[in-house]
């Protein structure tokens, strides 16, 4: 299985680069093909929704990092979305990414998986219900299988994460695809 895996952290060694690992450990284990795409260290513009992706040439205008990803994106069976909880949504850069999801929409639908992981300094599960509810919009529009979610509360620090469930979690949920 080809599992494509956006992450939305600028934090090399954060919370999310942990579930992250512990997800890549388990989906390899059980012989998957991995495609990291790390949006916060790549260039990405924001969709305009100019739809010139969707006239005679149908392409994106945007000349970006999102070239490398898009191949990837069009022919996984799994896409993972790992985002931390600053402020009740995903991070802006993997939201910038999934919004370019756009100029790819006629080949997105149906015959894929899908996982959520984030991670938050807050301790309860509210704070992820943004982040969680776009997911489950995006998901149920694309008709693709949800296949799990790891929502890691009071998790500031990647030594508050490890004395958790959570990367068991993600690393189970790596091996279960």
């Amino acid at each position: 299985m080809k599992v494509l895996i956006i992450t939305g952290s600028s934090h090399k060694n954060g919370t999310t680069a942990y579930l992250t690992e512990q997800f890549i450990k388990g989906a390899e284990e059980a012989g998957h093909e991995i495609f990291r795409f790390d949006s916060a260290d790549k260039e990405v513009h924001p969709c305009i929704a100019c739809e010139k992706c969707h006239g005679d040439t149908p392409e994106c205008v945007f000349k970006d990092d999102m070239q490398e990803l898009n191949p990837h994106l069009i022919e996984a069976d799994a896409v993972v979305l790992v985002s931390p909880i600053y402020y009740y949504g995903m991070s802006a850069q993997i939201k910038a990414v999934i919004d370019r999801f756009y100029a790819n929409d006629a080949f997105l639908h149906g015959g894929k998986k899908a996982v959520l992981m984030v991670t938050m300094a807050d301790t309860s599960t509210e704070t992820a219900n943004g982040a969680a509810a776009s997911f489950r919009g995006i998901t149920k529009y694309l008709e693709w299988e949800i296949a799990g979610t790891v929502i890691a509360v009071n998790c500031m620090t990647q030594d508050m994460i490890r004395n958790t469930v959570y990367p068991k979690q993600a690393y189970e949920l790596g091996r279960s695809l």
